[in-house]
């Protein structure tokens, strides 16, 4: 799997998305989260910041891993936060990298049957999907898939 402990080996990809979140849960982790359930799923890192000289990855002193957990929980539940909460318990986690803790998010790939994963209420606008480093908002013609897609699931 990972090895936190060593993050100047990660860089973000289509796959890894970091945020310092020193301030708080960041908003645009919502967008991840529904770009990752989306695509083939990712891995969330809060508490970590990429360098800009060579884009690597590096622990930050996180204030309260804790409370971003629990707020985090308590989002992800919220339905007009976003559409549906795909994960399980284990997929939530306080690790140590470098010395510091970090939180880290396993973002599954969503099943056809759920998809698509949308944030603020609005699966129009709200659906996102993975592109290497960046959340793209889902064009309406393969929203319109996915949609088609969830109903022979059904």
């Amino acid at each position: 799997m990972f090895n936190w402990n060593n993050l100047q080996q990660y860089k973000e990809t289509n796959r890894i998305e970091a945020k310092q979140a020193v301030g708080g849960l960041p908003r645009s982790i919502w967008e991840t989260y529904s770009a990752f359930a989306n695509s083939d799923g990712g891995v969330i890192l809060l508490g970590v910041a990429e360098r800009e000289k060579d884009k690597t990855l590096y622990a930050v002193d996180l204030p309260d891993p804790w409370r971003l957990v629990a707020q985090f929980w308590d989002l992800v539940n919220n339905p007009r936060i976003v559409s549906k909460n795909i994960l399980t318990k284990e997929d939530v986690r306080i690790e140590e990298a470098e010395g510091e803790q970090i939180v880290v998010i396993y973002v599954p790939k969503a099943d056809p049957k759920d998809k698509p994963i949308y944030i603020a209420g609005n699966r129009e606008t709200g659906a996102y999907y993975r592109r290497g480093e960046s959340d793209i908002r889902i064009p309406k013609a393969r929203l319109d898939k996915m949609l088609q897609q969830q109903m022979k699931e059904k």
